[in-house]
């Protein structure tokens, strides 16, 4: 039975190698943009979001433009991502908060993120992490399916998981980690039929090796 410090070690270990760049995949040119950006992709895929985001941003290329607009303003630059009416709303407010209460400056604070419409918890780390490069662990469907399977994790909810993988991430590595465990998720690790077949990570994983018993 594989320690759990051993198995973090050598998924690290291998990520680090085989997978030396990792970072969002969505297109942003901004703080804001990719706040922006990050909101939208809520249960959305980034190729979606990347796809409405050049004329959104057109249209509303800073804060100030986009506090300006109300819901429907917004509404038909992003009518095919999920939930858009709510989006529109969470988009109109977030830029009106941004403007009032931080002028204008997207805060690197994930609390203080947390105070804008449509930032939650884990678009708060997100944001925190790929734009100011703080050691936070953002925990969405992939990184959460990908840490039990690996056995990274053995958490109940997002918190239980995101708590288990900054205790034992270093800090210099949470960034990029919260990467490498979203695309494997997304490009491997997949929730109904997962590539474990030629995944350099079976060896390690709790999921593969409990299957083939």
């Amino acid at each position: 039975m594989m320690e759990k410090s051993e198995r973090y070690f050598r998924i690290l270990g291998w990520f680090e190698k085989n997978m030396p760049v990792a970072e969002t995949e969505l297109d942003y040119n901004s703080p804001f943009e990719l706040m922006v950006a990050v909101v939208l992709s809520a249960q959305c895929t980034d190729k979606r979001v990347n796809m409405v985001t050049p004329a959104l941003f057109e249209r509303f290329p800073n804060a100030e433009a986009m506090s300006k607009a109300s819901p429907e303003d917004i509404l038909p630059y992003i009518a095919s991502v999920t939930f858009p009416n709510n989006k529109s709303k969470h988009l109109s407010g977030l830029a009106m908060v941004l403007v009032d209460k931080f002028n204008s400056v997207v805060p690197d604070d994930p609390a203080e993120l947390q105070k804008l419409p449509g930032v939650g918890r884990k678009s708060a780390n997100v944001i925190a992490s790929v734009i100011f490069g703080k050691p936070l662990i953002a925990v969405d469907t992939h990184v959460y399916r990908v840490s039990r399977r690996l056995g990274l994790s053995s958490g109940k909810d997002v918190l239980s998981v995101e708590k288990d993988l900054t205790n034992n991430i270093p800090e210099e590595k949470r960034a990029i980690a919260h990467h490498w465990l979203i695309l494997h998720g997304r490009y491997v690790c997949l929730a109904r039929k997962p590539k474990c077949t030629g995944c350099g990570l079976s060896a390690f994983c709790k999921f593969y090796n409990e299957k083939e018993l």
